[in-house]
C-alpha cells in the first residue's frame, strides 16, 4: 500500500501538472469506484467544469480543492493515477477517467480496486463526507508531532511498537515499510512493548520517522509493489532501504543477516544485532 513518501509524491505531481487546470468531463469505469455521491450520473455531471485550485495531502488520502467542492482519493493497496494523454492504450484496470484540454487525462488505475473516490458538492470541510480524515493523528512534519505528544500516546499503550506506528489515529501516513525503517533507524526491537519505551528511545524513533520520510520523498517513494509517479515511473526507496523487504541478505551497518517476523499479521523486518 501506498504510504506517506508515495503520497506525497504523488500529490507534488499532481499540483505540478494539473494545478488550474479545468476537469471538461469525467467517466466512472466501475461504479464502486466511488465512495461519494454514490451515484455515477452525479459524479460525472457534478465534477465536470471544475477547475483544480490545488491538491493537498493528509495522511494517505489526497485532496483537490475545487473551485467548488473537493475531490478526495485514497490509493488503498494498488491504486494508481496516472498524467497520460487521452489517446495513450487504456490500462486493463482502469477505473475512473478525468479528461482534460488538450487532449490530457488523469487515470484512476486499480488492480485490486479497493481504492476510492469522493466528490463533495459543496466548499464544506471535506472529512463530513471521507469520514477516515476525522480518526487522523497528527502529520509526522508538523509541529504537533512533538515529543511529549509521541510520549503521551506510547505510555498508555501495551501494544507493540510496530502494531502502534501503523495506527493512523497516532501519527497519519506511517505504514508497514516507513515503520520497519524508523525502528532500524532507531535501534529498537518491532516487538518491545510502547509503554516500555524509555524518552531516549522514544526521542530516536521520533526523529527516525522523520528521517527515513523525508529521505523516501527525496527520491520519489518505494515501489516494492504497485505504485508509480503520475508519470508511470517507479519510486528509488526500495534500493535503499535498511530492512524492509531485505530477510536474509546482510545488514548495512553490522552485516548480520535480516530477519523477518509476523506482527499483527504483518511482515516485520529487522536486525536481530542491531535492535533490541
Amino acid at each position: 500500500m501506498p504510504e506517506l513518501p508515495e503520497v506525497e509524491t504523488v500529490c507534488r505531481g499532481l499540483n505540478k501538472t494539473t494545478s488550474a487546470l479545468t476537469i471538461e468531463s469525467a467517466k466512472v469505469l466501475l461504479p464502486r469506484t466511488l465512495a461519494y455521491p454514490d451515484s455515477v450520473a452525479s459524479f460525472e455531471q457534478g465534477i465536470a467544469k471544475k477547475k483544480i485550485i490545488q491538491w493537498h495531502r493528509r495522511g494517505k488520502y489526497l485532496l483537490a480543492q475545487l473551485s467548488e467542492g473537493w475531490l478526495g482519493v485514497h490509493l488503498r493497496m494498488t491504486g494508481q493515477l496516472l498524467w497520460v494523454n487521452q489517446d495513450s492504450n487504456l490500462q486493463k484496470h482502469t477505473r475512473v477517467r478525468l479528461f482534460f484540454d488538450e487532449g490530457k487525462e488523469l487515470r484512476f488505475v486499480d488492480t485490486r480496486t479497493f481504492g476510492k473516490l469522493w466528490w463533495l458538492a459543496e466548499n464544506k470541510p471535506p472529512e463530513t463526507a471521507i469520514t477516515g480524515l476525522q480518526k487522523l493523528g497528527v502529520e509526522p512534519f508538523s509541529p504537533q508531532f512533538t515529543v511529549a505528544y509521541f510520549q503521551e500516546k506510547l505510555s498508555k499503550s501495551r501494544r507493540n511498537i510496530k502494531t502502534l506506528l501503523l495506527d493512523q489515529g497516532v501519527v497519519a501516513g506511517v505504514g508497514n515499510i516507513y515503520a520497519d525503517e524508523a525502528l532500524f533507524k532507531s535501534g529498537i526491537m518491532p516487538n518491545t512493548i510502547s509503554c516500555n519505551l524509555t524518552l531516549p528511545q522514544i526521542e530516536k524513533l521520533r526523529t527516525a520517522i522523520i528521517e527515513v520520510l523525508d529521505d523516501s520523498i527525496k527520491v520519489g517513494g518505494t515501489s516494492f509493489s504497485d505504485f508509480l509517479h503520475i508519470t508511470g515511473v517507479n519510486g528509488n526507496y526500495g534500493g535503499k532501504a535498511w530492512v524492509y523487504g531485505r530477510k536474509g541478505e546482510p545488514c548495512r551497518i553490522c552485516n548480520t543477516s535480516i530477519d523477518k517476523m509476523k506482527l499483527g499479521g504483518r511482515s516485520t523486518h529487522f536486525c536481530p544485532k542491531c535492535q533490541s
